[in-house]
């Protein structure tokens, strides 16, 4: 079965509330809501492990009374990915499974993390789901790993809260969709065979940089060396790049290496040893497009 999403969300009218339902009305969503901030909060104390995405009426945000519940939010440390449903306030484009929809990252003072995103009440009854599933992409990207948002409690010898529960959430993700979830989402507009061609160049040659920095270091203790893997395929899969073409790199730089030990009259046997590092590059660009097509439900 789908892993089931539980939303949480603090509403002021009734008429919302039931749009709310409506659009969630679904096995794969268990949405609770509330009118009063005090009540969401004592919720939100009781199930943080559990809740997947927070959603506020934008209506109470003049309001002390949720201003003190960000605040409550913050100081214990609960950080989740979050929807305002918001009618006054502008909208740029957002793409959500390449159509493009309306969205705005939230911007007030008040507001309770920088990857909050603002929408119009409207889109409730528009396909939803995909509101929740473009909070929790914000989410996940709000902070680099050994990072910590300004103003959250933390140590610095253990995990922050929002790293715990953007791991927990995407493990959810991928259990769900089978694959990374919306982490790993890619742009088409940000295919190669979409680039211009100085845009082509450009990302070539930083595969092949950083493919050279692999191959001169993978046989040392470079203790980086599978972060740098990681970099090397994570572009590459973004961009769309073919397997061929990495296999075309690695060739092109053993050609290169060939010519500079013969030069020095040395045998370039030991190039042989690095067939490990295109295999080792291959098998993890291959397990990220395997990962990227969803299972049957």
């Amino acid at each position: 079965m789908p892993s089931t999403f539980s939303v949480c969300a603090l509403i002021h009218t009734d008429s919302l509330r039931r749009s709310l339902a409506q659009a969630l009305g679904n096995d794969s969503h268990l949405l609770t809501v509330f009118q009063q901030p005090v009540d969401c909060l004592a919720f939100i104390h009781q199930h943080r492990e559990q809740i997947d995405c927070l959603i506020v009426q934008s209506i109470m945000q003049n309001n002390a009374e949720l201003v003190g519940f960000y605040t409550e939010l913050w100081r214990a440390g609960v950080v989740l990915p979050m929807l305002v449903l918001d009618d006054n306030q502008p909208c740029d484009l957002l793409k959500v499974d390449g159509s493009v929809i309306q969205s705005k990252q939230w911007q007030s003072g008040s507001s309770y993390h920088p990857a909050t995103i603002a929408i119009p009440s409207t889109e409730v009854v528009t396909d939803f789901p995909k509101w929740i599933e473009a909070a929790i992409e914000q989410f996940l990207t709000l902070t680099k790993p050994g990072e910590a948002v300004q103003g959250m409690p933390s140590r610095s010898d253990e995990p922050t809260p929002l790293l715990i529960q953007q791991h927990r959430l995407a493990e959810k993700l991928k259990e769900r969709l089978g694959y990374l979830g919306v982490y790993y989402k890619r742009n088409p507009s940000a295919f190669l065979r979409y680039m211009t061609q100085p845009q082509k160049q450009e990302l070539l040659q930083q595969l092949k940089n950083d493919y050279r920095e692999i191959v001169l270091n993978y046989f040392s203790n470079d203790l980086d060396l599978n972060k740098r893997i990681d970099r090397f395929v994570n572009v590459a899969f973004l961009a769309d790049i073919p397997v061929s073409l990495i296999v075309e790199i690695h060739m092109e730089l053993m050609d290169e290496f060939s010519k500079q030990l013969k030069l020095e009259g040395r045998s370039d046997e030991v190039l042989l040893d690095y067939r490990l590092t295109l295999i080792d590059a291959i098998a993890h660009l291959c397990e990220m497009y395997r990962r990227s097509i969803p299972r049957e439900s």
